[in-house]
């Protein structure tokens, strides 16, 4: 029964590693994700995961519509978990 019980605390511990050291990060990655989408708001100037910056003219439930440069041609629909960065706009109250 001795080995028995050094290999139990082995898998034990192992699992542990694994949470600490994957399971955890990722769910903190998650919660931070969607306080991000759930910032959002239309004016909000925001970082795509393709490098480009844009303003956010419209917000639905998955999607949102971001203009980029100031070409108002140039709208395009996209995911929300395609949103980086969320920078708010600076408030002209001065």
């Amino acid at each position: 029964m001795g080995q028995l019980g050094i290999i139990v605390v082995y898998v034990v511990a192992l699992g542990a590693l694994m949470y600490f050291f994957a399971i955890k990060p990722q769910k903190k990655q998650q919660k931070e994700q969607q306080q991000l989408m759930d910032s959002m708001e239309i004016g909000d100037y925001v970082l795509t995961t393709s490098g480009f910056y844009g303003v956010i003219l419209d917000i639905t439930e998955d999607d949102v519509i971001v203009e980029f440069g100031n070409n108002k041609n140039c709208r395009i629909t996209m995911q929300k978990k395609a949103i980086a960065q969320v920078e708010k706009p600076a408030s002209s109250e001065e």
